[in-house]
């Protein structure tokens, strides 16, 4: 994860489901905090099984409501049964802001001597 700086990752069978997802909090849990080895620690052993997901179409509150619901910081995104991306909450926040920057900018702009 370190090396491609990101905070989970996606585990996939030869069939190419989504059969679970490793976090960051997952191995500092399972492994870190419980004095195992990395060497000899199986990522099926400390990955989450019940993965949360979206399908492509879904907005950014569906995802906001999910990872909400689930406490989760990594959504993996799937269609047709194969992840096709991962939606973290760092993304939204991103896309939140600027959503509201915008918002702010029409208002300005309304309001604002010569506006609509």
């Amino acid at each position: 994860m370190d090396s491609f700086k990101v905070g989970a990752l996606m585990v996939i069978d030869k069939s190419e489901k989504l059969v679970g997802i490793i976090s960051e909090r997952d191995y500092t849990r399972k492994v870190v905090l419980k004095d195992r080895s990395s060497n000899t620690t199986k990522v099926s052993q400390i990955m989450t099984k019940k993965i949360a997901q979206v399908d492509t179409d879904a907005g950014i509150e569906k995802c906001m409501d999910i990872m909400g619901k689930h406490r989760v910081r990594h959504l993996p995104v799937v269609e047709k049964g194969k992840v096709v991306g991962v939606i973290n909450s760092t993304d939204l926040l991103i896309l939140t802001v600027n959503e509201k920057d915008n918002i702010i900018e029409q208002l300005e702009s309304y309001v604002s001597p010569g506006g609509y």
